[in-house]
């Protein structure tokens, strides 16, 4: 848990061990902010219950507000693990039960915070277990402002409101983005589609920068088309989901009928390729990736998950370089990048990891 001292005149909590990190970072003109190596934040998001709130303990910083559970990072510490481990220390968030959707950073230069805003995958009841809570309730979206808030959650409430309606999903067709580089993939089509996929959750996990799906920062008013616009917030990192389309000989693939059309869920969010188009074919997931085996043209399948996702409401950008393709998904209201960009995306992940 993070250590919050008392402000002057407040009763002490009860002392813990100390990390390097639980220190304030005081600005020239006297702010303190608490967190030597930065802070961060869960916002839990339930489509049934609303978002998790903490009502701070009076002893805290800003006690008697309502914010998110969090606190100061650990030297080297990731703000996803960060917030994740703060989130079970202080309102026991179970391991699995969320799967990041984005991150927003405020960024002060001597000092930042991260809100990771994820979505409830696996249901469950927060428990208070740390003396840094009065209560933990879910509170439905539309009466968060009614609440006493934190001062730094207030500010950022409105954007991350906002931010909440975008639902990036990503379609790759495989074939096209594979064939894209003569590297003798004819050869091995199921191994090629198997690399593929593993580096598609790779880049999917380290999530995406704004910017790299076009857009110009929040409307001030989201309407459907302008939710694309949403991506290029900045300070806001993207962690969407991704469907890869295989067909023909790529089909048979590592993996392949693991979830026997059921797509599992298992970190995708429900599955990226969960409950894909009827006709579309076998849905299963890899990783944080879902895999549809089209069950006869891989360009059918993939207009079949287009408008699958378009129809939830996700902001759904497909790749592939197949001009007929392109003109299908974009009359249903998708976007498109072509192979060459997610061979861009997918070397430049390879390229930082590799420093």
């Amino acid at each position: 848990m993070s250590i919050i001292p008392p402000a002057p005149g407040e009763p002490r909590r009860p002392q813990g061990p100390r990390n390097p990190g639980d220190a304030w970072v005081v600005a020239e003109t006297g702010e303190k902010y608490w967190g030597r190596f930065g802070a961060a934040g869960l916002l839990a998001v339930d489509p049934v219950h609303g978002v998790l709130l903490q009502h701070r303990v009076g002893w805290s910083h800003f006690g008697g507000t309502w914010g998110l559970p969090g606190g100061a990072l650990h030297e080297g510490e990731s703000a996803l693990v960060g917030a994740i481990r703060e989130a079970q220390e202080e309102a026991g968030v179970p391991d699995g039960a969320v799967r990041a959707r984005f991150t927003r950073v405020l960024d002060l230069k001597i000092w930042s915070y991260t809100t990771v805003v994820a979505d409830v995958v696996e249901p469950f009841e927060p428990v208070i277990s740390d003396p840094e809570s009065l209560a933990l309730e879910w509170v439905p979206v539309d009466a968060v402002d009614e609440r006493p808030l934190h001062p730094g959650f207030a500010d950022a409430w409105p954007a991350l409101r906002v931010l909440l309606a975008v639902r990036p999903s990503i379609v790759v067709d495989a074939a096209n983005v594979i064939g894209s580089v003569p590297d003798g993939w004819w050869r091995d089509r199921a191994g090629a589609a198997e690399r593929l996929c593993d580096r598609l959750v790779a880049w999917a996990a380290a999530g995406v920068e704004p910017g790299v799906f076009g857009g110009a920062g929040v409307p001030e008013a989201l309407g459907e088309s302008e939710a694309f616009g949403a991506l290029g917030e900045p300070g806001v990192r993207w962690y969407p989901d991704v469907t890869m389309v295989v067909e023909g000989a790529a089909r048979k693939m590592a993996g392949a009928g693991a979830g026997g059309g059921a797509g599992a869920g298992a970190g995708a969010g429900a599955g990226a390729g969960a409950g894909a188009g009827a006709g579309s074919g076998v849905a299963f997931d890899a990783g944080d990736v879902g895999v549809v085996q089209a069950d006869g043209h891989g360009d059918d399948a993939i207009v079949g998950e287009a408008r699958r996702l378009v129809a939830a409401g996700r902001e759904v950008i497909v790749v592939t370089s197949d001009r007929e393709l392109r003109t299908r998904v974009e009359a249903l209201g998708a976007r498109t990048q072509s192979a060459g960009w997610m061979r861009d995306q997918l070397d430049a992940r390879s390229a930082r990891r590799g420093r």
